[in-house]
């Protein structure tokens, strides 16, 4: 994700610089967020990457960094054959590694600071016998510490990939994916808090009596001065997760013209969330309590396709089938009296003492899409690609347990379809002179209804309102769609390549995740808050002006705002013409890298401009410019060692402070007091020790 964010228009953030507390990774894209993204893995679809995720889960859990082959990203639009059902702004589609021909492995150490300790090891088996049956197994474990406060985050996950080469090229691989997360929360941030307690304003564990008393309504000096000292209050937030992933594709060569490639993909997640809080005592008596939700995911699936190529042409078609179950209930635990014990840790297991059971759901959902291309190379340096895609999502929950009076009223719960049966995408690429290319792409596109628990304030589902809400609102909801429109030029040669790109994007019925009150105790709403225009513009530059030497440089720019204003019950909200939330008008990129013999060194300088954090603008947070160095050396072979290489990184050089992760708890329209982000982590400064052998 974090090499994604040097390119132009994309924007990654995360309130750690390893990007392990999931909670606060996001990635946009040209605006859009990334649940309105597409990501697989060797064609798994990983869903929409939110935290909470209820149909796949995120690249970190699913494939160690090491393991990564390759990324592809398309901007604006995604491929028509990807699998995914939110890919509105684009796609990510991730390639593992194949297990090496070579008997052998990799060792991996890195330390740094917050106690961090990450080790790699990878085993492949080489050749097995003489069709070159071949597998490897990998295992990380990542164990760091919050760089404020206390607490962690730690993983543990395997991967394994077993390749079967067949006659003709074609091959059959299997992939698996075991991972188990532990992670402590970083305490919300509103503008109070940061100018009242600064950016280091921590949750208290494992200071269970500040907490208490807190509850009680007894702060640490400073506190009064806070808007509501209450809300900088907690004791503990923790996520726990566990994850099953698998996948077999035959990708074979039928004839010398006919490719056939089938998936057969599972996955299932299992966890929970602890969250402390102030705002419901237990029934012992103690000020507060322990709020727990726990997400569950059963799913599977299968893509096939058959690629046919017919003298200039390269035509396309598949399919795409998905069934998953999407389990969550929310809970309140019991937690001691002050002196009778504390909470413990509580990713050490599920809370027990559970006093109160607001709500369970389910939710059962169809997936199933078509698509049928055509790549026609009219001349040599002439190519055409249209096609289409239809997409039929079909969900709906139930709701087996709900206590209305912990609730506020019914929880919502219905069926809702998205479905469109031509999603049409046209787009050209012209080598009009030696090392120049012009291209265009235009498609329309559209997003299923995600689904999410009841005022979980994750993502924008129908689901997370009321049931009156729902009803209000089924009849005349519609799905998110999209038309992206896009013209750029290339050049490239051997010591210069430069891109332009303009795009446009209309985007209907967006839908919007309305939230006010506290963090911990919101009420969320999700409207349609009608169209977005958005027109935007990317440059970027890499030279090689002597050998060694590279220069990078992006600029892009992106003015996107709301059509209408919106009616809600407080009134008429001014958002017409405002800018959409969460995303900088302007960025800058830039690179410099030099490589002398074993030795390569470079700095990475990022600049954002200002994000909205309220739907009428009037609350933002500033811009920044962010640097960071690294320096690598190789080392050769060292005995059995091959490859022996150390390499040293500092994380935001020059010691800024800023806001990283907005929108974690979703946006209001004004500014209430209760706007939140997370901080970015301090300098940092990381080593790790490598070998093959």
């Amino acid at each position: 994700m974090k090499v994604l964010g040097q390119l132009p228009g994309v924007l990654y953030q995360s309130a750690d610089p390893f990007g392990a507390y999931e909670y606060s990774s996001t990635l946009f894209m040209r605006g859009f967020s990334q649940a309105q993204l597409g990501f697989t893995l060797d064609g798994i679809p990983l869903g929409d990457q939110q935290f909470n995720n209820y149909n796949g889960l995120s690249i970190t859990r699913a494939l160690s960094t090491d393991n990564i082959a390759g990324v592809d990203v398309s901007q604006g639009a995604g491929a028509i054959d990807v699998a995914s059902s939110s890919n509105l702004g684009g796609a990510i589609q991730f390639r593992s590694i194949d297990p090496s021909h070579e008997r052998g492995g990799t060792v991996e150490q890195t330390f740094g600071s917050n106690a961090t300790f990450r080790t790699f090891i990878r085993l492949n088996s080489g050749d097995l016998n003489r069709t070159g049956s071949r597998f490897y197994v990998s295992y990380a474990r990542t164990d760091m510490d919050l760089w404020k406060g206390h607490g962690y985050d730690y993983s543990d996950q395997v991967n394994a990939k077993f390749v079967q080469p067949l006659a003709h090229e074609s091959s059959l691989k299997v992939f698996f994916d075991w991972s188990s997360t532990q992670q402590f929360d970083y305490q919300d941030m509103t503008m109070n808090n940061l100018q009242v307690f600064g950016p280091d304003l921590a949750n208290y564990y494992p200071n269970y009596a500040a907490a208490y008393h807190a509850a009680q309504g007894h702060y640490p000096a400073g506190y009064s001065k806070a808007a509501d000292p209450l809300d900088a209050s907690y004791y503990a937030g923790t996520a726990n997760r566990m994850d099953y992933l698998g996948g077999l594709t035959l990708n074979e060569n039928l004839t010398p013209n006919l490719n056939w490639t089938t998936t057969v993909y599972g996955h299932g997640d299992s966890g929970y969330s602890t969250w402390t809080t102030p705002y419901m005592p237990s029934p012992n008596g103690a000020p507060l309590s322990q709020r727990i939700q726990n997400p569950g995911i059963e799913r599977g699936g299968f893509t096939t396709a058959l690629t046919r190529r017919i003298a200039r042409h390269t035509i396309k078609a598949g399919v795409w089938y998905e069934y998953g179950q999407f389990t969550e209930g929310r809970y309140f635990s019991e937690v001691p009296l002050l002196g009778e014990g504390t909470p413990g840790n509580p990713t050490d297991g599920f809370p027990h003492n559970v006093f109160a059971n607001p709500w369970q759901e389910v939710f059962h959902t169809n997936t199933f899409t078509f698509h049928l291309q055509d790549t026609f190379r009219i001349t040599r340096n002439l190519t055409v690609n249209a096609g289409f895609k239809s997409m039929i999502v079909s969900a709906g929950n139930h709701v087996p347990t709900q206590h209305a009076a912990l609730n506020g009223g019914q929880i919502a719960q219905g069926h809702l379809t998205a479905s469109s049966a031509f999603l049409p995408q046209v787009s050209a690429n012209w080598r009009f002179l030696p090392h120049h290319e012009a291209f265009f792409d235009v498609s329309h596109n559209m997003r299923a209804y995600p689904e999410d628990g009841y005022n979980t304030n994750v993502s924008a589902t129908p689901w997370t309102a009321s049931q009156a809400a729902f009803q209000s609102t089924r009849s005349h909801l519609r799905p998110e769609t999209d038309w992206v429109y896009e013209l750029g030029y290339r050049y490239v040669t051997p010591k210069l390549s430069a891109l332009v790109s303009l795009y446009r994007v209309n985007f209907s019925n967006r839908l919007q995740l309305i939230s006010s009150g506290s963090g911990i105790n919101p009420v969320t709403a999700v409207q349609n808050v009608g169209g977005v225009t958005t027109n935007g513009a990317e440059v970027s530059m890499t030279a090689h002006p002597v050998n060694g030497l590279t220069l990078y440089n992006s600029f892009s720019y992106a003015h996107s705002t709301y059509n209408q204003n919106v009616m809600t019950s407080s009134g008429l909200e001014p958002t017409r013409g405002k800018l959409v939330p969460n995303y900088p008008t302007m960025m800058y990129k830039g690179s410099i890298a030099y490589d002398w013999h074993h030795l390569n060194v470079h700095l990475d300088g990022n600049y954002l401009s200002s994000r909205q954090l309220t739907y009428t603008n009037d609350l933002h947070v500033p811009g920044y410019f962010l640097a960071n160095f690294g320096g690598r050396y190789n080392f050769g072979t060292y005995g059995f060692m091959k490859n022996f290489a150390v390499s040293f990184n500092i994380y935001n050089l020059f010691n800024k402070t800023y806001v990283a992760t907005t929108s974690e708890l979703g946006n209001n329209f004004t500014n209430t007091g209760y706007n939140y982000f997370l901080m970015g982590a301090p300098r940092q400064f990381f080593g790790t020790v490598s070998a093959d052998f």
